[in-house]
């Protein structure tokens, strides 16, 4: 028996009996496109994920007040409570050879109103070098100008929402802006930014560091951004860090420092064991499958018991009636998983619809892995019926015994 008579007697069966054929199509398509669209869902939640993260700048530090133990958490809330950081530290940071922007940063909540509307807000206080440091982009007028950190100016920029909010069908640049009962003229309007790790620009109002420290008279920073000339050069710039906050704090280390790629790595192997797991479960759906794989192809057997018989009687061996049921049922997993990836595909392009800010994406090894775990488990549970077949007496088959 030539292979292509193998192939054309597998068609043959499966045209024969089309629900049979059906029903196994469909539960390997079910259990196909169930690992497609999962392990798409965790991949892109992943990818997600990383790119809010990389979004954040460019081989990014944060130095964060207070020092996390080993046994992890912030600073007990009742206790010591750790040195404040100020623009000082800032500025003592900005001489490291490694570092080559620093951003100090301060956040706090206030009611902002033009011409009587008012809205709460969050209130940023920076330096011009946040622009570079959080790859900021502008709309309309200049960002925050060059001067020293603790000069305060009344001047501002505001996010998209403030500006459609608080200046409709008028230009906001030029205009003033009162921020609890202070005054600051709008020099420039973000381009829209989005939410991006928890923080939306588009409804930002940043004013210079100094000037927010008067406004919620405080010293205290709450982060301190500094962007590496390299990535080489972040882990040089971490200990550097730790080193001058240490000295100045009176040899308190003091600070928890955070680099950009440890963050994105961390997330990147969860997400990535997360994927894997989910996958794995989904992949119980192509056992059940191979289940009914074969208990549908043993029922073939029986079925066709005086074919089997005929076959045999002129000259058709083990190996060759082995080939045949698996044959069968590599046409029936492959037919399944083919349709199971187009159903994964059309799940995936409906849910971009509904959802066109996440990026939903199946990586080609998921595909392929998909399809080739279909095909194996096929085989494997068509293994059992086609031995059988292969063992039937040929007297007994064709007297359907």
């Amino acid at each position: 028996m030539l292979p292509a008579d193998l192939f054309r007697q597998a068609l043959l069966a499966i045209k024969s009996q089309p629900l049979r054929a059906g029903l196994i199509v469909l539960a390997m398509s079910i259990g196909v496109a169930s690992v497609s669209i999962l392990v798409a869902l965790g991949e892109s939640a992943r990818l997600y994920i990383v790119h809010e993260f990389e979004s954040l700048g460019t081989h990014l530090v944060i130095v964060l007040p207070g020092r996390n133990e080993t046994t992890g958490g912030q600073p007990p809330i009742f206790g010591e409570t750790p040195r404040d950081m100020t623009l000082g530290d800032a500025e003592a940071l900005a001489v490291s050879p490694h570092i080559a922007a620093i951003a100090p940063l301060m956040i706090g909540s206030a009611p902002v109103s033009v011409h009587g509307l008012e809205r709460e807000t969050n209130i940023f206080g920076s330096t011009q070098a946040l622009l570079r440091v959080r790859h900021l982009s502008m709309a309309q007028g200049s960002f925050l100008p060059k001067i020293d950190s603790d000069q305060a100016l009344s001047v501002c920029v505001i996010g998209q929402t403030i500006r459609k909010e608080l200046f409709p069908n008028q230009q906001a640049v030029g205009q003033w802006l009162r921020v609890n009962d202070r005054r600051f003229r709008v020099i420039g309007v973000l381009a829209s930014e989005g939410e991006s790790i928890g923080v939306d620009f588009d409804e930002m109002v940043i004013i210079p560091v100094a000037s927010a420290q008067a406004l919620f008279d405080t010293e205290s920073l709450f982060r301190i951004l500094a962007e590496t000339k390299s990535e080489q050069a972040m882990h040089k710039a971490v200990d550097e860090v730790r080193a001058i906050i240490k000295a100045r704090h009176e040899g308190e280390d003091d600070v928890t420092i955070i680099t950009q790629d440890s963050v994105v790595s961390t997330f990147d192997k969860i997400l990535t064991a997360l994927t894997l797991t989910v996958a794995s479960i989904a992949a119980i759906s192509l056992a059940v499958a191979g289940v009914l794989v074969m208990n549908v192809m043993l029922v073939s057997v029986t079925q066709r018991t005086a074919e089997i018989g005929l076959l045999k009687a002129l000259g058709a061996t083990r190996g060759q009636l082995h080939a045949l049921f698996l044959t069968e049922a590599a046409l029936l997993s492959l037919a399944g998983a083919t349709v199971g990836a187009l159903l994964g595909q059309l799940a995936l392009a409906g849910l971009q619809v509904i959802y066109p800010a996440f990026p939903f994406e199946l990586p080609p090894w998921a595909l392929f892995a998909a399809l080739g775990i279909a095909l194996l488990n096929g085989l494997t549970f068509g293994f059992l019926p086609a031995r059988k077949a292969a063992k039937l007496n040929p007297i007994a088959a064709l007297a359907k015994r």
